[in-house]
């Protein structure tokens, strides 16, 4: 049995071990990075397959006769053709839930970001500007308060929920929007309404949806002019859930006050992605899920999916 690793460095730059991954197989290789022009000579006789973000679409699958088995490490799957998989019964699986708190962290971190203006600050008494002051205090730009704001949380899965339970803790009101929750109705976190009372009542709202084809470019231009000029958006899901043109007109515009995301359209993103230079745009380079716990975690089900497979009963699969 030979398991091949594609794409390993951002799950492991090297502070985690693949033991218990490399103690299934007969052969174990692992891959740092790999491009297209190298997938089939370096899966070749693999049974077993990880992936990242390589692409296994039909025509590298066509050059793979002996795989069995495809491992996404990651929750997203859209690198792998299913149908195809489907066709030459290649069992696919992915890892869901493992960065469900790092990415909720995440979204507060941007939030108190741009609440408490500290790096801001931090860099002006760094450059002596207190030293300079003619008072013990000062602030450069208006300090938010997150008690009593509203938060609107888009998707209601085991990320949205985990936002919603922090942001109570920081005595925030909070709304949700999911097509499985009925407008009116409440858990003990969360008040449930339409996406359109989401854009237009919230003072911050967090994206934390799948991307599919009804929330491609949820944000766009018409739904920007329904949210509140001073309302602040967070992105911790997909890229592609924003129109990144409206987007970044709308906040050259001051149509919206601010945006905070981890994802791009396109990653990593060309010098020319209009939100890399918009007003208040601040982008961080897809990290949110990488704490050192959530990719510990990532291995330990990825060793655990190949098990259970190897054992006829396979978990986490995606079809």
């Amino acid at each position: 049995m030979k398991i091949s690793i594609l794409d390993g460095y951002t799950v492991n730059p090297g502070d985690l071990s693949w033991d218990s991954v490399k103690s299934l197989a007969d052969s174990f290789e692992v891959f740092d990075r790999t491009p297209a022009s190298l997938v089939s000579e370096r899966a070749a006789n693999s049974q077993i397959v990880l992936t990242n973000k390589v692409v296994l679409d039909k025509s590298k699958l066509d050059t793979l006769p002996d795989l069995r088995y495809i491992g996404v490490l990651a929750t997203g799957y859209n690198v792998v053709d299913l149908q195809e998989c489907r066709r030459r019964g290649i069992c696919v699986t992915n890892i869901p839930a493992y960065s469900t708190m790092s990415v909720a962290q995440t979204v507060f971190a941007y939030i108190l970001f741009l609440a408490n203006s500290v790096e801001r600050h931090f860099e002006s008494t760094r450059a002596g500007d207190w030293c300079k002051s003619a008072d013990f205090a000062y602030t450069l730009s208006e300090i938010k308060e997150l008690d009593g704001m509203s938060l609107g949380i888009v998707g209601y899965g085991q990320i949205g929920r985990a936002v919603a339970k922090i942001a109570r803790a920081f005595g925030m009101n909070v709304r949700a929007f999911a097509p499985s929750r009925k407008p009116g109705t409440s858990d003990e976190t969360a008040s449930f309404c339409t996406l359109e009372e989401i854009l237009s009542l919230s003072d911050i709202v967090s994206l934390n949806c799948p991307l599919n084809d009804r929330t491609k470019d949820l944000i766009n231009k018409e739904s920007i002019s329904i949210m509140k000029k001073s309302a602040w958006l967070i992105n911790a899901g997909r890229g592609p859930l924003v129109n990144e043109r409206d987007l970044a007109d709308a906040l050259n515009g001051g149509a919206i006050a601010a945006y905070c995301a981890d994802v791009l359209s396109v990653e990593p993103p060309s010098d020319g992605n209009p939100l890399l230079s918009a007003k208040n745009s601040f982008i961080t380079p897809h990290c949110a899920w990488a704490s050192r716990e959530a990719r510990s975690r990532l291995i330990k089900i990825a060793a655990s999916n190949i098990a259970a497979w190897l054992e006829g009963k396979p978990q986490n699969v995606v079809f």
